[in-house]
């Protein structure tokens, strides 16, 4: 008899990135280019010299002392995981689960409510202004309603690409009854980071902020993704996580990558460049534009009189793979278009504006 999955999941349906081969492919906000020759042979000359019969460092005590260099922090602030997907996980799995509550603000990354709801914590949903951001009242109204055991806050915000105001994450962390989570995973494009909070006697005891190297670090092959906690919150993650759960390979290279700060600000900078540049041409064109602090801008078709699906089947079929946002709720006839090389957003800019005439 085939077994059955949980009563909970059956109606959850997976994560899904419509993966399809085309020439300038803008849809899921990876870095344009590919990290720099340096750091790929610094990290094949350090990999030769591995015991790959021994087990990596169950704490990733190495690259966490890195990474608490680089924050200003003390390492056991620091829990590395595969991807800032899994710092998600492991908190729901260690802070949420059944008769425990999870609150997002929609519309934002949809691996919230996911990783959520695969937890068995139920999951309440603020809304945002239309211009993405959250507001005072209705942090208060979410919280103090509903009690969530976890906050979820994006920042920059995916898709909307605005980040979250400081005097509202201020105010979560002051009504919250359990954690606020701050996900930065493009947080080096924006103005401000909720790390700045974190200082040095400690900052709030509750407040989590997670990090990729996916987008700046452009090692989304990786799968390396890190947190600033609190003071004492490792013992309580490292409950749940597996053992060894972060490979060899991703705590060297994670080392390697922070060697090379220097040229990842001069890529991030180059990116918003890009940014700045793609935003300005299309607030020319009869669309509607969220003003962006991230790698990606969201974009409304529907005031040039074009539906979203047929204007993403058109670049498509222009060899241009944007992410189609349209049965996303709230965002109806709304794209998402990644910052690229200079000459893919050219062509991206090019076929849009063809499609809209």
């Amino acid at each position: 008899m085939k077994p059955a999955v949980r009563d909970d999941l059956r109606l959850l349906e997976g994560y899904h990135s419509p993966q399809i081969e085309v020439e300038v492919r803008l849809n899921t906000n990876e870095a344009p280019f590919p990290p720099p020759a340096e750091l790929t042979e610094a990290l094949a000359a350090e990999l030769r010299s591995v015991e790959w019969h021994r087990y990596p460092d169950r704490t990733a005590s190495a690259l966490r002392a890195d990474l608490a260099k680089l924050h200003g922090t003390e390492p056991e602030r620091i829990f590395v995981a595969n991807g800032s997907n899994e710092v998600l996980q492991t908190v729901c799995l260690t802070y949420g689960g059944a008769g425990r509550s999870v609150a997002t603000f929609e519309p934002t990354y949809a691996m919230y409510g996911q990783i959520a709801r695969s937890t068995q914590s139920s999951v309440v949903e603020g809304e945002r202004h239309a211009d993405g951001s959250v507001s005072v009242y209705e942090m208060e109204r979410i919280v103090e309603r509903y009690q969530p055991s976890i906050v979820f806050l994006c920042s920059p915000n995916n898709p909307t690409g605005t980040s979250e105001r400081r005097d509202v994450l201020e105010r979560a962390l002051e009504i919250a009854p359990g954690l606020v989570v701050v996900d930065e995973a493009y947080g080096q494009f924006a103005d401000w980071s909720a790390i700045d909070l974190c200082d040095d006697a400690g900052g709030p005891d509750n407040l989590v902020v997670t990090r990729t190297y996916s987008k700046t670090w452009a090692m989304a092959g990786a799968r390396l993704g890190y947190a600033v906690i609190p003071v004492g919150m490792a013992a309580e993650v490292e409950k749940v996580v597996l053992p060894y759960h972060v490979d060899t390979f991703k705590q060297i290279a994670g080392r390697a990558a922070l060697r090379f700060t220097d040229q990842m600000e001069h890529r991030v900078a180059a990116i918003v460049s890009e940014r700045e540049r793609i935003s300005a041409e299309l607030a020319q064109m009869r669309i509607d534009v969220w003003p962006s602090q991230s790698n990606f801008i969201l974009f409304r078709t529907s005031p040039a009189g074009h539906s979203g699906d047929d204007v993403w089947q058109a670049l498509v079929d222009r060899s241009v793979l944007v992410r189609n946002c349209s049965a996303w709720p709230r965002l109806a006839d709304c794209l998402r278009v990644t910052v690229g090389t200079p000459a893919e957003n050219d062509r991206f800019l090019q076929a849009l504006a063809e499609v809209l005439a």
